[in-house]
């Protein structure tokens, strides 16, 4: 813990939502700052462009990427002569995959020596996988990313940042474990509810309404699965959520049709995607016909087989990105982790940008059958389980699984014998499986709700 979060974790609760809002108007300057309109007129002006367009802009882009991570220590020690060539005439695609680690272990070592910014800000990744990754930014760069959540993500789902808004993230805005509440702090700055994803129960659920309903809360944003489970202790416990509520807009966790269809009968309003990465590698939104567009501005975006050969529209493999955007800290043909499948039918919607079929999960989630079948899609085992809660797989071996279920109503039996068979038979009858109730399942030091664990690699 820093020394301002200790200082902030000793003081009343009126006290924390000022330092919030106080803090929130530094934020509101490092986002909103200086620069921020040109990057929001020109990611609206090219939502206009022909594939073509889109073509020549990115091919452009690409050349300067290149050639500008020469300059990061990394790629220059790294790279072969052949390959640095392959740089300067912009051929991406023979330059090498770039792994996770190398920017874990050193991420100085990516920035480039031929640009000095002023102010620099760092991130990290939530760790869920491993430790976690800096990613360094210039002002600039974070202005850029929110002017592109605003044009791409919050206007088409019919909301903007300018509103107030509700969001569940990593932040511990509440730092007592047993606290009988608030369970947010409020930013004045920026008219925003940060919620506490480690207190939401359904004992708690009547007071994270109660808080959208007194700051006038329009859309919602951040953790899928936090809104999905308050949207859940709404229709269990017959609440009412806020009719002023406009959109929920998802972040760094996958959507499934089930929890979609619950949040919006919650709610009453519609549910928009977003996916992307802490180092900001690429961004792909939803639009108004619900198709994931990747934004073609923001990065080249590949889905590649395991020999590194390009999937074909429908088929399944690993997203690769290079960034256009993040320019002082190149990251070219980086690992993302993921993976997905690229969707071929063109969308109503007009817009010429790529659209993702479905991200199909990480690749550290992927599960193992004794003959070998991986696995990445596992939330069919809980899809019509009116008795399960929240549920999480756990491979201990390749023959043993446990899944961990918070059980709702009349859990017994029968319930159990249904996942067992589920989960059998996806990887086969050989599997031991293992169904243990909880009362919580934990969430990351993010506050996280990560779906599946493999131990696999830990124990080899």
């Amino acid at each position: 813990m820093s020394v301002l979060d200790s200082i902030y974790a000793k003081l009343p609760v009126f006290a924390q939502h000022a330092a919030i809002s106080i803090y929130g108007l530094y934020w509101h300057w490092l986002r909103f700052g200086p620069g921020y309109t040109q990057f929001l007129s020109g990611y609206l002006e090219r939502e206009a462009f022909q594939s073509q367009d889109w073509e020549y802009w990115q091919s452009q882009r690409l050349q300067d990427a290149l050639k500008g991570a020469l300059s990061a220590p990394y790629y220059a020690q790294t790279w072969t002569k052949s390959q640095k060539d392959a740089a300067l005439a912009g051929r991406l695609f023979d330059l090498p995959l770039l792994n996770k680690e190398p920017l874990r272990a050193v991420p100085q070592a990516f920035l480039r020596t031929d640009m000095r910014p002023r102010r620099t800000l760092t991130f990290y990744t939530s760790g869920s996988t491993g430790t976690p990754i800096a990613t360094i930014w210039t002002v600039a760069e974070l202005r850029d990313s929110l002017a592109l959540r605003e044009a791409r993500s919050a206007r088409w789902a019919g909301v903007s940042f300018r509103q107030a808004r509700a969001t569940f993230s990593g932040r511990l805005i509440e730092p007592e474990p047993d606290s009988k509440g608030p369970f947010y702090r409020f930013n004045l700055a920026e008219k925003q509810v940060y919620f506490s994803p480690f207190h939401l129960r359904p004992d708690t659920a009547s007071f994270y309404l109660r808080a959208l309903e007194k700051h006038h809360v329009c859309w919602l944003t951040g953790y899928a699965v936090s809104y999905y489970l308050l949207a859940k202790f709404i229709l269990e416990q017959g609440l009412t959520a806020p009719y002023r509520i406009q959109a929920i807009i998802t972040t760094s966790e996958k959507v499934l049709p089930e929890m979609r269809q619950i949040m919006e009968k919650a709610f009453h309003c519609r549910v928009f995607e977003e996916y992307s990465t802490v180092e900001n590698v690429l961004f792909a939104s939803e639009c108004e016909h619900g198709r994931l567009h990747v934004s073609p501005d923001v990065a080249v975006v590949e889905i590649l087989r395991p020999d590194g050969c390009p999937c074909l529209p429908g088929e399944a493999g690993e997203v690769v990105a290079t960034s256009l955007t993040r320019t002082y800290q190149p990251l070219i043909r980086y690992r993302v982790g993921d993976m997905a499948m690229w969707d071929a039918e063109p969308c109503p919607c007009g817009r010429q940008m790529p659209v993702i079929k479905e991200v199909l999960g990480r690749i550290e989630d992927v599960v193992v059958g004794p003959d070998g079948r991986q696995m990445v899609r596992f939330h069919g085992v809980f899809v019509n389980q009116p008795h399960v809660r929240e549920g999480q797989i756990i491979q201990e071996a390749l023959d043993y699984i446990r899944v961990k279920v918070v059980p709702a109503g009349e859990f017994g039996a029968k319930d159990v014998e249904d996942i067992v068979h589920r989960v059998q038979q996806r990887l086969g009858e050989k599997v031991k499986v293992v169904v243990e109730p909880v009362m919580e399942i934990p969430r990351t030091k993010a506050g996280k709700f990560q779906a599946v664990v493999s131990n696999l690699k830990k124990k080899s």
